[in-house]
């Protein structure tokens, strides 16, 4: 796990740092336009061969800043560089107003035209619009002109853009354009951690490749409420209030430590839920994940007519009928069925949330998923109040709406002024609303629970498995968790593991992945993983 930060983190860190005295301001800014150009050369090691031509366009603010020492140290280098301001120079923070000077010995700041000419720069510098971006930039007037060209960026003989921290306009706490839009980069070099927005929405799409510049901070934000930094604490730093971002598996299975034998009731005991005839692939598939992942005994539990087709299709996987929540209730009876899932292909109605609360009943670690969040789309409450502090939602964004109609409203809503509200704030909303965990699943999928943790899985930059949109992988995902809880792990460490496996099967199995090979490709994820 490394953090991701909210505008509101990073400058609390930046705060501590410079009262602490370990640092400037202006120092800081060096090593951020130090670290902006380190990164231009090694994403294309041949600009910095020969003398080639940059534009920088620098904000008003310390965004800006940054953006005037790339520029000095571009035209150091021995390039010619053009720059333009946008705002007042009179009234450009003290740090970047150094900057801004320094700059004015080697060149000329001239105020940002209404468009410029971008195919005549191999370089374009975003220095515009960084973390603490709240409002929308105003493309009718000067920004417009500039993005039609920039989208053409993909071209042969196009300039690379390189955005600073952020892409102008991307509101870097949710991932949003405010207003609609915002500029886009090639690469995007963000300041001792990523972002939360980087992994968010639209985030990835207009940051391109993101990279981190190391510009000597120190301590993190979870320690800044603790002593000398207990000042900072109004700007949200604790624990509960970070969000993780998923960087490699969770999963270690081992030997008992105590040297016990085991045996595979000491791996536990998961019971997937199933559909009528010609309604069990999706719980097979997450059986199958289950029992792949690492749970000692998965069984189906099936109507009576469902029980020859579904103990025709699988082996080491057993069966059981259950006719209907009675017989449901006499199963689990058996202490050692330690974990389960309800959902995939179960269907939607009364009967089901009659198996819901039965199973929620017996407060074991639950996962909930598909048809066993749609029967309750009409009356969320009642399911909310059956449910315990061990279950896992795992709704899709379609689903999510259905349970929390107003915190996907919210979320879903045109974003004119930020912070805007993000999926990480709509995830944790709806755990605390939940009591429970929740996984909102996506391309960003988000974990959280119900004291504010959060976790981003994402499956974006080198991570992005597009493939993986296939029916049935979420039901594989549903089963994952569920094999883990019954290995003993807790509801939020299930989730969050089973989220970044999903993903790692997926890019070992490549294009052409269907949800079966998910569970089949986990050994050679765990083979890579030593485990």
């Amino acid at each position: 796990m490394t953090e991701l930060l909210t505008a509101a983190q990073m400058r609390a860190i930046e705060q501590a740092a410079i009262e602490s005295g370990a640092v400037t301001g202006l120092e800081l800014m060096e090593r951020a336009g130090r670290g902006v150009v380190e990164a231009i050369f090694e994403e294309w090691p041949e600009l910095a061969k020969t003398s080639h031509r940059a534009v920088v366009l620098c904000g008003p603010g310390n965004n800006g800043g940054d953006g005037f020492v790339v520029a000095r140290l571009l035209k150091e280098w021995g390039w010619e560089v053009e720059v333009f301001l946008y705002g007042d120079p009179d009234k450009l923070p003290l740090d970047a107003r150094v900057n801004y000077e320094r700059w004015g010995e080697m060149g000329v700041v001239a105020a940002l035209p209404n468009n410029i000419s971008s195919w005549s720069y191999d370089l374009i510098v975003d220095a515009l619009f960084g973390t603490g971006l709240r409002r929308g930039l105003s493309f009718e007037d000067r920004f417009g002109n500039l993005l039609p060209e920039w989208d053409l960026r993909s071209e042969d003989g196009c300039p690379r853009i390189v955005a600073i921290d952020v892409p102008s306009g991307l509101c870097s706490d949710s991932g949003k354009s405010l207003e609609g839009d915002c500029l886009w980069a090639d690469l995007t070099v963000s300041f001792h951690t990523h972002k939360v927005g980087h992994h968010l929405a639209t985030g990835p799409f207009c940051s391109g490749k993101v990279v981190r510049a190391d510009i000597g901070l120190k301590h993190k934000a979870t320690e800044l409420v603790l002593e000398p930094y207990m000042h900072v604490r109004p700007a949200q730093v604790a624990a509960e209030s970070m969000v993780k971002h998923i960087v490699r598996s969770g999963y270690y299975p081992k030997d008992d430590p105590f040297g016990r034998p085991t045996h595979k009731y000491t791996h536990g005991h998961a019971l997937i839920l199933s559909g009528g005839p010609g309604k069990g692939g999706a719980a097979r598939l997450a059986a199958r994940g289950a029992l792949r992942i690492g749970a000692g005994l998965v069984t189906v539990g099936c109507p009576p007519d469902a029980l020859t087709e579904t103990a025709a299709r699988l082996d080491a996987i057993m069966c059981r009928a259950m006719a209907d929540a009675d017989a449901l209730a006499r199963t689990l009876e058996d202490e050692r069925l330690n974990a389960l899932c309800l959902g995939p292909g179960l269907g939607v109605g009364e009967e089901t949330r009659g198996l819901v609360a039965s199973v929620l009943a017996t407060r074991r670690a639950t996962v909930l998923d598909a048809d066993a969040l749609t029967s309750f789309a009409d009356t969320p409450q009642a399911l909310f109040d059956l449910l315990h502090p061990r279950c896992v939602l795992t709704p899709h964004a379609g689903e999510f709406a259905r349970l929390f109609p107003d915190i996907a409203a919210k979320l879903s809503a045109p974003a004119d002024t930020g912070p805007a509200y993000s999926k990480v704030d709509a995830t944790r909303a709806a755990a605390a609303r939940a009591g429970c965990i929740v996984l909102y699943k996506g391309a960003d999928t988000v974990i959280a629970d119900t004291v504010g943790r959060a976790a981003i899985n994402s499956a974006q930059y080198d991570r992005a498995a597009p493939w993986l949109a296939t029916a049935g992988s979420g039901d594989v995902l549903a089963g994952f968790i569920t094999g883990l809880l019954a290995r003993g792990f807790d509801p939020m460490q299930a989730a969050e593991t089973a989220a970044w496996l999903h993903v790692a099967c997926a890019l070992e199995f490549g294009p052409g992945l269907i949800a079966e090979d998910l569970p089949e490709t986990l050994p050679a994820v765990f083979r890579k993983l030593r485990l």
